[in-house]
């Protein structure tokens, strides 16, 4: 199938560890380009590493990135009042509802035939409260959701192992200052 016909997936990444491995996976089915857009990240510093790495690996590998806002005052309005949260909770089911809904208008206005993210092949976040998010907003939005558990099949396995070739930098946190402090 030339490209031209191919499906196109918008592919929200949260990081350049957890990348390569979807990327390897869509690239089969999709045209695949990444979308950087998480307003979680803090420090600004860490949001800017976080940022520099996934470039990086754009390059490296010929993959298209799109980078979004770095909306941080958004992202404290919606999640203020649940700073004592635990990981995985309330607050973490809103963060992803933003990031995914910004990423799936983006696919909408910009001619992508589906939408999908990285954030289930951490071990961390669970497909069960991410997949439902998607499919509530392919309704709001004409472009499909590319569903997935991409931790299954070792994929947080290769996940990791694939980091370790392109030498990346591995957080030790989600990126939110709240997770920091667990």
């Amino acid at each position: 199938m030339s490209l031209n016909n191919q499906k196109k997936l918008l592919l929200h990444a949260c990081c350049a560890p957890c990348t390569p491995y979807v990327i390897e996976l869509l690239q089969r089915e999709f045209e695949v380009t990444a979308f950087f857009y998480n307003p979680n990240i803090h420090p600004l510093e860490e949001y800017q590493h976080r940022l520099e790495e996934i470039k990086n690996f754009s390059e490296k590998v010929d993959l298209k990135l799109i980078t979004g806002d770095y909306e941080a005052d958004a992202w404290f309005r919606i999640t203020q009042g649940m700073e004592n949260e635990k990981e995985g909770g309330k607050r973490c089911e809103l963060c992803y509802q933003m990031r995914l809904a910004t990423t799936a208008e983006r696919a909408h206005t910009n001619g992508f035939t589906h939408f999908a993210t990285t954030l289930t092949v951490s071990p961390h976040k669970k497909a069960t409260v991410i997949n439902p998010i998607g499919r509530e907003l392919q309704k709001k939005y004409p472009v499909a959701f590319y569903e997935a558990d991409f931790k299954k099949h070792d994929g947080f396995k290769k996940s990791c192992e694939l980091s370790t070739h392109y030498g990346f930098y591995r957080q030790n946190y989600c990126g939110c200052i709240y997770s920091q402090k667990r």
